[in-house]
């Protein structure tokens, strides 16, 4: 492994959330991983496809990011997401884990 530059390598235990839920056009699974790494940014995994990305509550305003990651054609369906992301993201300080 000489040929590597080790950027990290962390261990922790993490709090991790599963969710499901249906709404009037989709039905939802998702993990959450709430960690101290990456900025304090829960990492949020479709359970459906695989896909994830880091969220924090400000991050919900930008919902052509979200349409983009999880593969939403409609508009509607970000914004039952946006919701329901509202209500599980912690709102968390900006803090770096490179101190």
């Amino acid at each position: 492994m000489n040929q590597f530059e080790r950027l990290y390598d962390e261990q922790e235990n993490v709090k991790v959330r599963f969710t499901g839920f249906t709404t009037e056009n989709a039905r939802y699974d998702f993990g959450v991983v709430y960690s101290s790494l990456f900025f304090g940014k829960p990492l949020v995994v479709c359970m459906q496809t695989g896909r994830s990305t880091l969220l924090e509550p400000k991050d919900l305003d930008n919902i052509d990011h979200l349409q983009h990651v999880f593969r939403i054609g409609d508009e509607e369906q970000v914004i039952e997401l946006v919701e329901f992301f509202h209500e599980i993201l912690p709102v968390a300080p900006f803090s770096t884990q490179y101190d």
